[in-house]
């Protein structure tokens, strides 16, 4: 089924539409009920952390709020747990049976994405914890320093065969991470630095993975031609790795006009 074919069914237009990058603005949940059952090879979430409490961490060397949005508020445990169990539900049913999700998040809202998938009938492949070399310290010095977020990997189907590229894994550049050596099996602690510099000149989202993170994410567990969605895409970072790895289709939702706005940037800055 090509992305044209998945998409048709969305009633409204695209927010931004291009033959390998498609965005729409408005509520996830809406779009992915509408596209068609078992046609999406991967997808990618980041969904809110519900971190936003009216608190304070360090950024570039500076005491910074760590609220982000109203939609990074916690409505309490269980309308949180009811929010993940329902994108969760609608990416499930999207999902083919042979393919991935991959959902990042700190303990903040792991935990709870993890035990909803596990509700739903997701089959857990691996945690992946994504370690941050230079994280920034801890104020309060009550604490560990918060280094690392964790990313769960599943397939759909239990019975499933998901696609993993083993040799890419094992025999792959990953020079900047000092945690793979070479021509051994790739571990489930990847080192990769925050978001670079250039990374965000078109803007940035408060929450924005780096390119590499995603760029392993994707050719680990995607083939040419394979269609990724991301339903709460930000500035689409899951996209542009795409797009720059190639041969992929990508599809994004996200709620923030301003943060469409930047990944519309970031996409037309590759075509140059």
């Amino acid at each position: 089924m090509s992305m044209t074919q998945i998409l048709k069914n969305i009633k409204s237009k695209p927010y931004f539409s291009s033959n390998d990058f498609v965005l729409y603005l408005g509520d996830s949940i809406e779009y992915l009920n509408q596209l068609p059952e078992n046609s999406v090879d991967m997808i990618f979430a980041d969904p809110p952390y519900n971190l936003s409490n009216g608190g304070f961490s360090l950024h570039a060397g500076k005491r910074v709020p760590v609220n982000k949005g109203d939609w990074d508020k916690s409505k309490g445990f269980q309308n949180d747990y009811e929010f993940h169990l329902t994108w969760l539900r609608a990416c499930y049913r999207v999902l083919k049976p042979d393919g991935t999700i991959w959902v990042s998040g700190t303990y903040h809202s792991i935990y709870q994405c993890g035990s909803a998938m596990q509700q739903i009938g997701f089959h857990i492949l691996n945690d992946i914890s994504w370690f941050k070399p230079n994280a920034s310290p801890n104020l309060s010095c009550r604490f560990f320093t918060a280094s690392h977020e964790t990313l769960i990997w599943a397939r759909k189907d239990k019975k499933g065969k998901h696609y993993f590229d083993y040799k890419l894994m094992k025999e792959g550049d990953w020079k900047e991470d000092f945690i793979k050596k070479p021509n051994l099996q790739m571990r489930s602690v990847w080192s990769i630095y925050p978001p670079k510099t250039y990374e965000k000149v078109h803007g940035k989202h408060p929450t924005q993975k780096p390119l590499e993170l995603l760029r392993r994410c994707i050719l680990a567990s995607t083939k040419d031609g394979d269609i990724i969605i991301d339903p709460f895409t930000g500035s689409s970072t899951t996209g542009i790795s795409s797009k720059i790895i190639g041969k992929r289709k990508f599809v994004g939702f996200d709620l923030e006009k301003k943060f469409l706005d930047v990944s519309i940037k970031r996409y037309k800055d590759l075509l140059k």
